[in-house]
């Protein structure tokens, strides 16, 4: 706060943390605790609420470990979700380590350039894209089977193969950052050294590079896993009748059944569970806050 008062005066200053204050309030705390507050209670009819019926349950919450359905939705959800940062951890690590030790300095902004291109295009177009090229006369398979790598059209749009493509293309860069960012910080001469001590390149990857850029791994790895297990827009236009996401569930009950009581409940059950599932594997890998706030 000292910095930004020297840098910017106390006038602006003042109106920058009000603007914050105002934007997390009205847009963000106060739309929360409304549909906290509404996940306790019951779904009437407009001329009943405020009446006797209208009184705090956990009926809406209970609708979803009564729900088997649900239940396996969820637990898919979060399988996925985990293998889809497992694979943007494997594709975003090789290209951190490229970029932050071996890649020239001229060439890194362009870099970075094509890859961001494609996060200046909505998600949504990105989504629509992807459903043509998955599609079963799509340019993907018109491809694999010009070049003879398969005998007859694959159907990637069934199971979860179509839903994960999908996120790992959306948020992969989500993991490549913050990875990039640990392993710049790390200082090249103590990869030299135990290269000059005779270390493999594994045993240095494992020993001296993963270990500095674990906070970095850390940080990626649960915007990624955040990001999907929340994502709406890919599983609505990707997944088959056969693969639903948990988020498809919550919409259903927000916009067809017009039940924002239950759809709220399923929303915070959504991240409160997620919330405990990451915490559980950060404490199996002995992962800290402190090292994803780094």
């Amino acid at each position: 706060m000292k910095d930004l008062v020297e840098r910017y005066g106390a006038g602006l200053t003042l109106i920058m943390c009000l603007l914050v204050a105002f934007w997390l309030l009205l847009l963000v705390i106060v739309p929360n605790l409304y549909l906290f507050e509404n996940s306790f209670r019951p779904y009437l009819p407009v001329q009943e609420m405020g009446g006797p019926k209208d009184v705090y349950t956990l009926k809406n919450y209970l609708t979803f470990f009564q729900s088997p359905i649900h239940i396996s939705v969820f637990i898919w959800t979060v399988l996925y979700s985990s293998i889809v940062t497992a694979i943007c951890f494997a594709i975003a690590y090789p290209l951190a380590y490229y970029l932050s030790k071996k890649a020239s300095l001229k060439s890194l902004p362009t870099i970075f350039l094509l890859l961001t291109i494609p996060l200046w295009v909505s998600e949504i177009m990105r989504s629509f894209a992807w459903f043509i090229i998955l599609s079963l006369k799509g340019p993907l398979n018109y491809i694999l089977l010009d070049i003879g790598l398969i005998e007859r059209p694959i159907r990637w749009m069934t199971g979860f193969r179509s839903v994960m493509i999908g996120l790992v293309y959306t948020y992969v860069l989500f993991m490549l950052f913050p990875v990039y960012n640990a392993i710049q910080s790390l200082d090249t001469s103590q990869i030299e050294a135990a290269d000059d001590l005779g270390a493999s390149w594994w045993r240095i990857h494992w020993r001296v590079i993963l270990p500095h850029a674990k906070p970095g791994i850390a940080s990626g790895s649960v915007m990624v896993f955040m990001l999907s297990a929340g994502s709406i827009l890919v599983p609505t236009l990707l997944a088959s009748t056969n693969s639903r996401w948990f988020t498809e569930i919550i919409q259903q009950w927000m916009f067809e059944s017009l039940d924002w009581n239950t759809g709220a409940a399923y929303a915070f059950l959504l991240l409160i569970l997620c919330t405990l599932f990451v915490t559980a594997v950060m404490r199996i890998f002995r992962v800290k806050l402190s090292d994803i706030a780094k």
